[in-house]
């Protein structure tokens, strides 16, 4: 289920970029690990937001630029890949 849930916040931020995100996630132990700690840190922040879980405004903004990160690097591979 929680692969699930990756795949879809995926899909909806690299839109079109499926196929390749499939193709490194089952081929690059890296590139899967990189897309779990994605996911951990964006469940982090949908609590935050939720309320499920308290947090200072310091450490949400801090989880959110670690993910913006993350992200940029998970661009990067998936560009290199299809390159």
């Amino acid at each position: 289920m929680q692969t699930e849930h990756l795949d879809h916040a995926l899909e909806q931020e690299f839109s079109g970029h499926a196929e390749t995100i499939h193709r490194l996630k089952v081929s690059d132990p890296a590139f899967k690990a990189l897309l779990e700690h994605n996911h951990h840190i964006w469940r982090e922040i949908h609590n935050i937001k939720n309320g499920v879980t308290a947090a200072s405004d310091e450490y949400l903004t801090s989880l959110e630029k670690q993910r913006l990160d993350i992200l940029d690097d998970i661009a990067k591979l998936v560009g290199d890949a299809e390159r």
